[in-house]
């Protein structure tokens, strides 16, 4: 194995925002089915939160904590950057606003994740399949609404698909810079980068996704969100 294979491994893992972004194109799914696919994307999303990012006794290290908290805060100052930007020619919409926090999630959870990907196969020689998986799984959703919020106000699909495209290209530079940062540094801590991605996934979540799923698709978004954790949990069986 090698960084060119991590980079793939990470853009496979990426690859699934573009799938989202063609199943809104083309299929144009009604908001309720939007919101019922936001809600399971997030249980998902909980369950790599749960089995995957958050190292065990997390909470007991004082370093696990910060790294967790200071993706929280990334996610929250750059969101909140690019909505003043969004809001200085007109005020950004209830659905586009949650579609612009859940892409600004997809890049800043995407590359530490990417990096974990590509830091365990430096480490172990083999990727983590429920991790792969549960990446995979909820990349597909969020692209799925943040692309269904933009055809809403008018953006091009070809807008949606460069964005997502970028995305890939970013998480394979993430996953390959994984793989070298544990070849040069044998002894680097890929916890705090796991815990830093729990952050910012962690404050989408509840700022944006849940939300937006909710809104769009009812109360029956609750059991999805849960088949969701419980379909991503038992993935964590394949490792």
């Amino acid at each position: 194995m090698n960084a060119f294979a991590a980079a793939l491994w990470g853009a496979f893992a990426a690859f699934s925002l573009v799938i989202g972004a063609w199943l809104a194109v083309h299929l144009r799914p009604s908001r309720a089915t939007t919101g019922e696919v936001l809600g399971f994307g997030a249980g998902a999303l909980v369950a790599a939160l749960a089995y995957e990012l958050v190292p065990k006794g997390a909470m007991h290290n004082v370093g696990h904590f910060l790294a967790l908290f200071a993706g929280a805060v990334v996610f929250y100052v750059v969101d909140r950057m690019v909505a003043r930007q969004d809001a200085a020619p007109r005020r950004a919409s209830g659905g586009e606003a949650a579609g612009r926090s859940i892409v600004v999630g997809a890049l800043l959870d995407g590359i530490p994740e990417s990096m974990v990907l590509g830091m365990g196969l430096a480490a172990g020689g083999s990727i983590s399949v429920a991790f792969l998986a549960a990446v995979f799984v909820s990349n597909l959703p969020e692209a799925l609404g943040a692309t269904a919020a933009m055809q809403e106000t008018g953006q091009a699909p070809r807008d949606a698909y460069r964005l997502w495209w970028s995305i890939v290209g970013v998480a394979a530079a993430a996953a390959a810079l994984g793989y070298g940062l544990i070849r040069l540094v044998p002894h680097a801590e890929g916890q705090y980068v796991e815990s830093f991605a729990a952050g910012a996934v962690l404050t989408m979540l509840a700022d944006s996704m849940m939300p937006e799923s909710f809104e769009q698709g009812g109360r029956l978004t609750g059991l999805l969100t849960v088949l969701g954790f419980a379909a991503a949990g038992a993935l964590s069986l394949l490792d």
